[in-house]
């Protein structure tokens, strides 16, 4: 399921671009211009994805050691929009029977630092997720927990990379920074089809600027005649050889919840 990497002709014209510009003065105009677009492509990413109200799926997911041997977990996933902030989403896991009845809690925010708690039937406790974890591994999984947050414009500072042709779909690619002091990463590169604005690609680069991860998504369909959502995201560390795999078996909107149903405690009695 990876896929070859295939933009590095197109990043040495680009350097070779700002060399020149570099020599004439220009530089700061082509950065400035970069920022501008990668802002603006940004934006209309997440506009595509607002007035979707509330949603409830079932997810399977699998994890795979770097010898391919896997393990596998049974979620469900509640998650609710939140008007002038990030989305509350509430995951439960429902099986195998050592983390059945695990919950986690995430109040995704537009400026805050995120909050996030996680109730663990061993020790009958809720426990929150400090700022300065947050890079750490999601359950065992390839997703760090900073990864399990809505995407908010406002997180990231932006710059517009190029475009590239990406599985026959025409491509925007940019790089985004995480505002977040805390972050596991340096920056992430974005794929998105130009037609809807749909991420199909994101490469993760820890602190060092080194690749980490490299997260896919597929089998994208249409909800509510606006909304697209893909069926399959493939998180691959690119350091380790261990992968994730989420597969959404079902999903549904406008299912009946509110906000009241995401509280920290009711943790406990999440099924």
């Amino acid at each position: 399921m990876r896929l070859t990497n295939k933009f590095f002709a197109g990043l040495i014209v680009v350097a070779f671009a700002s060399a020149i510009q570099a020599q004439t003065g220009n530089q700061t105009t082509a950065g400035d211009d970069a920022t501008a677009k990668g802002l603006e492509i940004a934006k209309e990413r997440k506009a595509r994805d607002r007035g979707w109200n509330n949603s409830r799926s079932e997810v399977t997911m699998i994890l795979r050691n770097a010898q391919g041997q896997e393990a596998t977990r049974e979620m469900k996933v509640d998650t609710i929009e939140v008007e002038n902030d990030g989305d509350k989403a509430m995951t439960v896991f429902q099986s195998p029977r050592d983390v059945s009845g695990t919950a986690f809690l995430s109040f995704s925010h537009v400026v805050e630092p995120d909050e996030q708690w996680i109730y663990l039937p061993a020790l009958k406790r809720v426990k929150r997720i400090a700022s300065r974890n947050k890079s750490g591994p999601f359950m065992g999984s390839e997703f760090a927990f900073e990864d399990m947050t809505s995407y908010e414009v406002e997180k990231f500072d932006y710059e517009y990379v190029g475009d590239e042709t990406l599985d026959g779909q025409d491509m925007f690619i940019l790089d985004q920074f995480p505002r977040y002091e805390f972050s596991g990463y340096s920056r992430q590169r974005v794929w998105l089809d130009k037609e809807h604005y749909r991420v199909h690609k994101v490469e993760f680069y820890d602190k060092k600027g080194d690749l980490l991860k490299t997260l896919e998504f597929k089998d994208f369909k249409l909800y509510k005649d606006a909304f697209w959502r893909p069926m399959v995201s493939y998180m691959y560390n690119e350091q380790t050889n261990k992968s994730t795999e989420l597969i959404t078996e079902s999903l549904a909107f406008d299912v009946g919840i509110d906000e009241s149903d995401f509280d920290k405690n009711s943790l406990r009695r999440a099924r």
